[in-house]
């Protein structure tokens, strides 16, 4: 479910900044061993916001063609406090750096139950042509919907 920071009055402070912002619970199996939620779950609830980000801010950024479309070129992930189940969490998604061919996201992810930032982190997305296995330039038309989805220019 994703929620848009203009319709969304409801998010805590810490999520105001994000554009895009999903809900997700977090399921028995997220957890490891040691009881809490594995380290690799929240780099996927990044995924999800990204995807969100762009099918709901950015959807000209799939809409290219098939031959060219978005990639992962990097990903990190801070950890802040143990997350367990049962408990939902917000994560959300924000462009804060928009380059020639790649853009920086940040995400952040929200404990409802400990009300409170468990994560957060960024993701660098490359416009990548996959016939010549080769960045792209990010077309106008993905940019002019980055800034409209952001409210804010990158200059």
């Amino acid at each position: 479910m994703l929620n848009e920071k203009s319709t969304d009055n409801t998010q805590p402070e810490e999520l105001a900044a994000f554009p895009a912002v999903i809900r997700l619970p977090i399921h028995w199996g997220d957890q490891d061993a040691f009881g809490h939620v594995n380290n690799t779950v929240p780099i996927r609830w990044f995924e999800s916001s990204r995807i969100g980000y762009i099918e709901h801010g950015c959807s000209d950024m799939m809409k290219e063609t098939r031959k060219v479309g978005p990639i992962l070129a990097s990903v990190t992930c801070n950890y802040r406090r143990q997350l367990h189940f049962p408990d939902t969490v917000r994560v959300g998604a924000r462009v804060s750096k928009l380059g020639r061919s790649s853009l920086t996201m940040e995400h952040v992810v929200y404990s409802e139950k400990d009300a409170a930032v468990a994560a957060d982190g960024s993701s660098v997305v490359v416009m990548f042509n996959y016939e010549t296995n080769r960045p792209t330039r990010i077309s106008d038309a993905v940019r002019s919907a980055i800034v409209a989805f952001e409210g804010k220019s990158f200059d």
